[in-house]
């Protein structure tokens, strides 16, 4: 069986990515459709060069209803100047973009969960396609990669920027100084429930600097997330010697998450009472939500329980719930 990293990606950009000056263009993938017998998926694609110097990779739209990150990104890709910038930065402000077109979490092709799709497969899916070019042509050419996420249709968050804990330390500590530069209101040392096939570990793993962001929530963006998406990216660049310039400082506060029990989930189906709001104080037994049952009147609520100290970082957004569905995340304060 041939590797599947001597395969070539169908993916073809329709710039220089080694060009200099602002590109714009697409990363085409060919596509067979009813309606297009030769179409092709045409995946935005911005290149701001001028010299030597390091490159940031800068991606939105990791999940197509998640809205902070594009608006940044198609923003900086229209207005940068090619001289302010020492090196490269390469945009994708809407990274899967048929789920962006479609205002989905997954694909509407082929129901591909982006985050999930790494490292990706050149014969795979619509998603996995995208993913592998993403792995093998554009991920070994950065050296800090920036991807910003928020809640979605489904969950809301406290807007934060995060990196993970690593065992390279090194590799650590230069994500948490990049997420620090970012200054979003609040900053987190990230746990993943479900790691496996992220954007993420594929970045960590080549030893790439890899921040992220969840900047809000509920399949929509704010005035004041927006605002937290641009100036977190040009700091970002800043900080990595990009862009020149000092960065634009904020207060930030520094949440840990540190185990599984910083999760809670529902176990019925029905509406759900947020019994705290975003950002407040949280005690071990405190009752976070409630689960109303809507099949019959006269049957009590699921509480749900904080199973930790700290505070309300995430919660889900719409009334109604599924069983296992994720309903409240605490974060604890380290500072």
């Amino acid at each position: 069986m041939l590797d599947q990293n001597l395969r070539p990606s169908p993916i073809v950009p329709t710039i220089d990515l080694d060009g200099s000056g602002a590109q714009h263009g697409f990363l085409r993938l060919p596509f067979s459709r009813d309606d297009s017998a030769w179409g092709s998926v045409m995946v935005p694609i911005a290149v701001i060069s001028n010299g030597r110097g390091p490159t940031a990779l800068l991606t939105g739209g990791n999940h197509g209803d998640e809205y902070e990150g594009p608006l940044a990104l198609y923003d900086l890709a229209r207005t940068l100047d090619p001289q302010d910038v020492s090196g490269t930065v390469i945009i994708l402000p809407a990274l899967n973009y048929p789920a962006f077109k479609a205002g989905t979490r997954t694909s509407p092709i082929d129901k591909g969960n982006m985050n999930r799709s790494f490292p990706g497969r050149p014969d795979g899916t619509v998603t996995e396609k995208i993913a592998d070019y993403v792995q093998r042509h554009l991920l070994p050419r950065a050296d800090i990669v920036l991807d910003f996420h928020s809640g979605g249709r489904t969950l809301d968050f406290v807007p934060f920027c995060a990196a993970h804990v690593l065992p390279d330390k090194v590799q650590e500590a230069r994500a948490f100084a990049a997420v620090e530069a970012f200054a979003a209101p609040w900053s987190v040392k990230m746990l993943e429930i479900d790691a496996v096939g992220m954007f993420d570990t594929a970045a960590e793993d080549m030893g790439k600097t890899f921040v992220t962001t969840e900047l809000g929530g509920g399949g929509t963006a704010r005035a004041r997330t927006v605002r937290i998406a641009r100036r977190g990216v040009m700091n970002v660049l800043r900080h990595a010697g990009i862009v020149s310039g000092a960065v634009e400082q904020s207060p930030t506060a520094w949440l840990d998450m540190p185990s599984d029990d910083c999760f809670s989930f529902a176990e019925d189906d029905g509406m759900i009472e947020t019994m705290i709001d975003l950002g407040d104080r949280v005690e071990q037994g405190m009752v976070v939500a409630r689960i109303h049952g809507v099949g019959r009147t006269g049957t009590a609520p699921q509480e749900i329980r904080a199973k930790m100290d700290g505070l309300l970082a995430a919660r889900h957004f719409p009334g109604l719930v599924k069983a296992g569905d994720c309903a409240a995340v605490v974060a604890v304060p380290t500072g």
